[in-house]
């Protein structure tokens, strides 16, 4: 069923209440997800992307059931990706001629990922199309937001943004508009989007607000592809986009460690305890890795100055889940953040060196030589991690 957005711009999307992992098993989606579709009926009627593949028959068919699908004169393609433009060649089976307008980079994209050389019209940032009653379709080029074939369109004198990936969050809601869900809800997932998803292209994302800023276009709503429609105050977003574009963070510390038998753990929840006593205005999150999920803790970091990493040692290294991590933010290109490292050994004690190593090499600045403790630790090794936790709160 189509939902009003704006005069004669409608969603016909899909809401997945069941999603729970994302871009494989990459990104977590505890609160499910949206794939946004748009319908633009003026003079011309414009299908603006699809949905992901295992709702593809479902989309055609409640599409054709609404407008019928001969109606649509072109289909714009603002990203490739599986959950964009998986309903497209079902759609394209019953329209073939119709016409796909995409940017270059997108006719690659879905002609390696479906094999088949639909009618393509390639736009590049500027380029414009006359869709009647005095309206323009503007495109604008968003290049590794997040891929290389990414690009949002506009719509004049409605003043809507189809930001495509952009101020987007994973959030399954039949309230669709931003001011009708829950706002903790709201920003918690945009800002988990943006750390996990779009962090590593923060310096492109800074650069095309500003180019977005210069086209001195009027947004009144900004219709992304996950999640809700920012109709109330749709600048909102944009600014805290900047501000998380901008090497973010906030008066945080997040100790993560992994733990084999809890001496590691004890050492974690000291150090934290040192943290409070030194600055009682920090705040402070002790994180099980192995009982955590990763894209939530990689959002913690995100909004932290100072990332704790503890591991034990094991087989003259780390634990294969503490690496594992570390990994994920090397990936996410973090940056302006510090590291600290400690763990519990027996025999070798090589962890706080590993995670040393690998936190510099993933971009945070090491701000200490670490923390170590041979064997369970006892009461002083206790009172020696709570001072320990005293100076990284000074770091």
């Amino acid at each position: 069923m189509k939902k009003h957005i704006k005069n004669n711009v409608y969603w016909v999307g899909k809401v997945d209440w069941e999603l729970q992992k994302f871009h494989g098993y990459e990104y977590s989606t505890h609160k499910g997800s949206t794939y946004n579709s748009y319908l633009i009926q003026e003079e011309k009627t414009v299908l603006i992307d699809t949905v992901w593949a295992p709702f593809a028959e479902e989309f055609v068919k409640n599409l054709d059931g609404e407008i019928g699908l001969n109606k649509i004169d072109f289909v714009i393609a603002n990203h490739g990706e599986v959950d964009h433009s998986g309903a497209l060649p079902a759609l394209m089976r019953r329209i073939p001629d119709k016409p796909v307008y995409c940017t270059e980079n997108a006719v690659k994209s879905l002609k390696g990922q479906y094999h088949q050389d639909w009618n393509f019209k390639v736009v590049k940032t500027g380029d414009k199309i006359d869709i009647g009653n005095g309206k323009e379709l503007i495109f604008l080029e968003m290049k590794m937001l997040h891929w290389p074939d990414s690009m949002a369109t506009y719509l004049t004198r409605d003043n809507i943004l189809f930001s495509n990936d952009a101020f987007g969050q994973h959030l399954a809601t039949e309230k669709l508009f931003n001011d009708l869900v829950d706002q903790c809800d709201l920003f918690n997932e945009s800002i988990k989007y943006y750390a996990n998803i779009l962090t590593p292209f923060s310096p492109v994302l800074r650069k095309k607000l500003g180019e977005v800023t210069e086209l001195n276009l009027p947004i009144d709503i900004i219709a992304t592809s996950h999640g809700v429609v920012w109709r109330e105050n749709p600048a909102q977003i944009i600014e805290k986009y900047s501000q998380w574009s901008n090497d973010y963070q906030e008066n945080q510390v997040t100790i993560v460690y992994d733990t084999m038998w809890n001496g590691t753990k004890s050492l974690a929840e000291k150090i934290a305890e040192g943290i409070g006593l030194a600055d009682k205005d920090v705040v402070v999150k002790v994180c099980n890795l192995s009982k955590s999920d990763e894209n939530d803790l990689a959002t913690e970091v995100f909004k932290s100055k100072t990332a704790v990493i503890g591991s034990p040692t094991i087989s003259n290294s780390i634990l294969h889940s503490v690496a594992g991590f570390i990994h994920l933010l090397k990936e996410l290109k973090f940056k302006g953040k510090k590291a600290a490292a400690f763990g519990c050994f027996g025999w070798s004690g090589e962890s706080v060196k590993v995670i040393n190593e690998l936190m510099a090499n993933a971009g945070f600045e090491v701000a200490s030589e670490g923390f170590r403790n041979q064997w369970n630790p006892d009461k002083d090794a206790l009172k020696a991690a709570i001072e320990f936790g005293r100076k990284i709160a000074g770091m």
